[in-house]
């Protein structure tokens, strides 16, 4: 008996959308989205899934991607938090209110 390896094809990297960054097939939500959604916001795949209006097999795929491509995704989390930070940093010495206290 011969082994059928079959692939879910729910996450893609497009040029044009997200800089390339791995998506969720037919949107814009980035796996690191996900990412941050599950690790940072303890978010369950049912909610993210919800809040983002996309499958929960969507969700799954793009945790399944992350967890095979771990330390590209990892690199691209931490630069949108430094992104995150050095905005937040140069709004408030520009005079803006912080959103967020801390």
């Amino acid at each position: 008996m011969d082994t059928v390896i079959l692939s879910i094809n729910l996450i893609t990297s497009t040029p044009s959308i997200r800089g390339g960054r791995p998506c969720i097939a037919g949107t814009g939500l980035r796996v690191s989205d996900v990412v941050i959604a599950t690790l940072y916001h303890q978010q369950t795949p049912d909610e993210i899934a919800d809040g983002y209006g996309v499958s929960l097999a969507a969700v799954h795929a793009a945790l399944s991607y992350y967890y095979d491509h771990k330390s590209d995704i990892d690199v691209d989390v931490r630069d949108q938090i430094a992104t995150a930070r050095r905005l937040k940093a140069e709004w408030i010495a520009h005079g803006g209110s912080p959103i967020l206290p801390g």
